[in-house]
């Protein structure tokens, strides 16, 4: 007869590489921001201005439908670029798109009235919180120490 003592399970937290952070970021994102649209159909008026061919003040055509579609396909992108790309390339690669993607998601506020602010305060915060993450977790990258060339690197592999 096997006596049992009770031991406390810790938890296992095993580390999580940066590329699969990095494209758990962006697949938040971009659920995210397609969720946010999504509300924004909720808005009076709102789908009124669709059926009349208008969105966001601009007339509906195939060019303003291809800048939607790169707008939300960029970020679609990024999940698999941050699981595929070389380290070096990947970590420049989510920095510059982070970053554009903040000016632009504080954008999307432009011309809304002051009733509607908390949304899009909420929307907005919850955008730029999400690509901070994404750049800091490129920006702080960790790095493995090169192995420098010649004679002592010559006697390392001897």
């Amino acid at each position: 007869m096997a006596i049992r003592t009770k031991t406390p399970n810790v938890l296992d937290n095993p580390p999580i590489s940066v590329q699969a952070k990095l494209a758990a970021a962006w697949t938040s994102f971009m659920f995210f921001y397609i969720y946010v649209d999504y509300f924004h159909l909720y808005k009076p008026g709102a789908i009124d201005e669709i059926r009349s061919g208008v969105v966001f003040e601009f007339d509906i055509s195939g060019t303003l439908l291809t800048i939607f579609l790169a707008v939300i396909g960029i970020p679609a992108l990024m999940v698999l670029l941050s699981t595929a790309l070389p380290a070096r390339v990947n970590r420049a690669t989510n920095l510059v798109v982070a970053l554009l993607y903040i000016p632009f998601s504080v954008v999307n506020a432009a011309g809304t009235s002051w009733d509607w602010a908390s949304f899009y305060g909420l929307s907005i915060g919850i955008e730029v919180l999400l690509l901070a993450f994404i750049l800091r977790s490129a920006w702080t990258w960790p790095r493995t120490p090169a192995v420098p060339a010649g004679p002592a690197t010559t006697d390392l592999r001897q």
